[in-house]
């Protein structure tokens, strides 16, 4: 059973999986400060809400924007005598064309691994976390930048931590963009306002890849995933081909199948994308039992 572990500034999500499947997936607040007690006493705990435990566990496979934490899990998995696959830029199944490599967050090339191989390329990924991230896949399956946004949460929390007078409200999305009370007001400036800013940079950003990969903007792939890609708003926005909250929880998947010579989520073992290869991912820790 291997263990996909993503952790976020927000969440540290957890996904078991059995050959190609994802069979369980589970979110948890993030804690930087985290011991590695307290990190591995977590991971135990969400994994029984499954019937599951670490004892389970025969690989971990981890994309961390937290150092902290990539110290801790690492620790964890040497404790437990499992191999650990960490990813970075150092070890994806693709070009990653940006000026710095090294600079861009595991989650989001996982990502990129994900939704090259599961959906097709060109494409686009728009993960809505703490950060709104969207990232661009060329034809070729290559990392070529894309944008990062203020999360939709994260403004909403500098609003009512900010000002003196505005509330906490719920994520709902109002009826109509004109407020008639305060919490309405924030909640057409926060939803609709965000749903906005979403269709404008993602029509700006799928005609720049489309012109760049000469094809219509139509042939580019839209898959939305993070912890807020299936709420109502998320749902209507236009152009958007799948909604795979669990694409990180695969892309990791997919690196530990190309590292080990598993087949992966699709049933494949040969990465297929130029420039890339198979023996470029290595697993950095490995314990016998």
């Amino acid at each position: 059973m291997l263990l996909a572990i993503d952790i976020g500034n927000t969440n540290v999500t957890l996904g078991l999986v059995n050959g190609e499947t994802v069979v369980a997936a589970r979110r948890a607040a993030t804690r930087a400060a985290s011991t590695p007690d307290e990190f591995e006493v977590l991971v135990d705990n969400l994994l029984r809400l499954d019937s599951a435990s670490m004892a389970d566990v025969t690989a971990v496979s981890l994309a961390s924007v937290v150092p902290a934490l990539t110290g801790v899990a690492t620790l964890m998995g040497e404790r437990r005598g499992v191999p650990l696959l960490i990813a970075g830029s150092g070890n994806m199944p693709m070009p990653i064309r940006v000026q710095r490599p090294t600079e861009v967050g595991a989650d989001r090339l996982v990502n990129v691994v994900a939704v090259a191989r599961l959906y097709g390329t060109p494409a686009i990924v728009v993960d809505f976390g703490t950060a709104t991230n969207f990232d661009c896949v060329s034809r070729d399956g290559a990392y070529v930048g894309g944008a990062i946004a203020p999360g939709l949460e994260l403004g909403l929390e500098a609003l009512a931590s900010r000002t003196a007078r505005l509330p906490r409200i719920e994520l709902q999305e109002p009826a109509k963009a004109i407020g008639t009370d305060t919490v309405s007001a924030m909640q057409s400036g926060v939803i609709l306002g965000y749903r906005a800013l979403t269709v404008g940079l993602l029509e700006k950003i799928r005609n720049e890849l489309a012109r760049a990969e000469k094809v219509d903007p139509t042939n580019i792939q839209v898959v939305l995933t993070g912890g807020l890609s299936a709420a109502p708003w998320a749902r209507a926005l236009p152009g958007v081909d799948a909604i795979d909250p669990e694409l990180t929880l695969k892309g990791l998947a997919i690196l530990w199948a190309l590292a080990s010579g598993e087949p992966t989520v699709d049933g494949d073992t040969t990465v297929g994308w130029t420039g890339s290869a198979a023996g470029s991912i290595h697993i950095i820790s490995e314990h016998a039992e």
